[in-house]
């Protein structure tokens, strides 16, 4: 292996010490094994290399490297290099037994299936963008986003979800996480209605960033629109409501048409804002999903979507459509923030979009999803009596009704103990109920078989989770 490839290592030597440098030098390195800084099977730099960046003859690295050898902390392989023995450094993180990994059975339900992600597609087409893109586009990215994304995202949205979109009217972000941090620093601590339960994490991004949430019912026909009017008298107005309209996160219930005009309405007549999450209203599997909010009243909605139900949350790539006269806000607040997504990632993304393969993917994702969801609906109907799953069928995840409710806690504990991850929906809401009767779901990144065990162990973890029997409202719907 040539010097040039070999790795830095930082070593000080004191030429005025009257230690010599040879002592420095293997006192150093074994201080760097000990510390860590070299872990087990660490490759060290060539011995002509240290030499030459430590400004020494090669002659006494290769004297400290003998020495450290006869003592057991190195280990030599010939053609390869020179390496910390196993014995003698800390372990590598990348071999320490990671506490925080997924159970087996993971119900997380914020993945899509991330075996699936279009690997060759995405190669071709960052090859591509790095065979034609231009050298400014090595320069620091746009805080808009990259011109050709903005112009192949306002094409998709308008041809798929109905969206008013303007390349000039669209900011790209990192993901919708970063979304709503340019949305709440834009606004200024805005007060907003929040559909509740809701996504915890949305919650803590909005309210780190100053906004003022108020809790907003959610029931059968998604967010209860006519309670507005009491948070208004309650807390003095209101500057704008978050909404999942499609597939409200996470109970999974589409916002009925006359809730959704009564929304509109509202928006109409107090000049409020709506936020529409339209996070996965790509995959509805019973029939077309109503077209976005956003396409009624462009004015007063700002759209957000993002690739991260779509094709992986690693990507970090997310959109803003926004009423005109908010953009220039939230792009100086993306300047303050970035300065813009890595250009290279953008203008492969829009190839996807401009060559087909993006809605191939989602096409071949809509049928892995379906049965997937099925599975889970069959699992649930063989091993949990009493329970069911509610919502459309759409999305990622699904919420199971237990018949019973249960303490959240102990029964993480229990499935945990099993490798089941379970997600209690009692955790959803602004005030958290951790007794509840609701699991949320997540099926999109498990296959058949895996789900139909998940479910399964889920029920043993079940049977030793104490809990109680659910009231049931007149109309038949579990209360709560």
């Amino acid at each position: 292996m040539g010097a040039n490839s070999s790795p830095e290592l930082l070593v000080e030597l004191d030429r005025t010490a009257r230690q010599p440098l040879l002592s420095q030098l293997e006192d150093a390195l074994r201080g760097a094994v000990r510390a860590g800084r070299l872990p087990a099977h660490a490759r060290l730099p060539a011995t002509r290399t240290l030499a030459s960046d430590l400004g020494v003859s090669r002659r006494l690295v290769v004297d400290a490297y003998a020495q450290l050898l006869a003592e057991g902390y190195l280990v030599a392989r010939q053609g390869a290099g020179t390496f910390v023995a196993a014995a003698a450094g800390a372990a590598s993180p990348a071999t320490l037994e990671d506490e925080s990994r997924p159970p087996k059975f993971d119900f997380f339900p914020g993945y899509p299936d991330l075996a699936a992600f279009p690997r060759r597609a995405w190669l071709r087409a960052m090859r591509e963008t790095l065979r034609g893109a231009p050298d400014r586009a090595f320069g620091y990215p746009h805080a808009r986003g990259d011109a050709e994304l903005r112009r192949a995202l306002a094409e998709h949205l308008r041809r798929v979800r109905g969206v008013v979109a303007d390349p000039q009217t669209i900011v790209v972000c990192s993901g919708a996480a970063q979304g709503l941090v340019l949305l709440a620093r834009a606004l200024r601590g805005p007060q907003l209605a929040m559909e509740d339960p809701g996504l915890p994490r949305n919650r803590a991004i909005l309210a780190a960033h100053g906004a003022r949430l108020r809790p907003l019912p959610v029931d059968g026909q998604g967010a209860c629109v006519e309670a507005l009017a009491g948070i208004e008298n309650e807390h003095g107005g209101i500057d704008g409501v978050f909404v999942t309209p499609a597939h409200q996160s996470p109970t999974g219930v589409a916002l009925a048409p006359p809730r959704r005009a009564a929304l509109l309405e509202w928006a109409a007549a107090t000049g409020g804002l709506l936020i529409e999450d339209d996070y996965d209203a790509e995959y509805r599997y019973d029939r077309a999903p109503l077209a976005a909010l956003q396409g009624l009243a462009p004015d007063r909605v700002v759209y957000m979507g993002t690739v991260s139900k779509t094709l992986a949350p690693a990507l970090r790539l997310g959109w803003l459509v926004a009423p005109p006269h908010l953009v220039e806000s939230i792009v100086e607040q993306r300047n303050l923030a970035d300065h813009g997504c890595p250009t290279l990632d953008q203008l492969a993304l829009a190839r996807l979009l401009d060559g087909g393969a993006y809605d191939r993917h989602l096409r071949q994702a809509r049928r892995r999803y379906r049965a997937r969801r099925d599975a889970l609906v069959g699992a649930v109907a063989r091993y949990l009596p009493g329970a069911r799953v509610t919502g459309l069928a759409a999305g990622l995840h699904a919420i199971v009704r237990l018949g019973r409710e249960v303490d959240g806690l102990a029964l993480i504990a229990a499935a945990r103990r099993r490798s089941v991850g379970v997600y209690p929906l009692g955790y959803a809401y602004m005030e958290a109920r951790p007794v509840h009767d609701g699991l949320v779901l997540g099926y999109a990144n498990l296959v058949e078989p895996a789900i139909e065990e998940g479910i399964r162990r889920l029920a043993g973890a079940l049977e030793e989770t104490p809990g109680s029997l659910v009231p049931v409202n007149r109309g038949g719907e579990i209360a709560g």
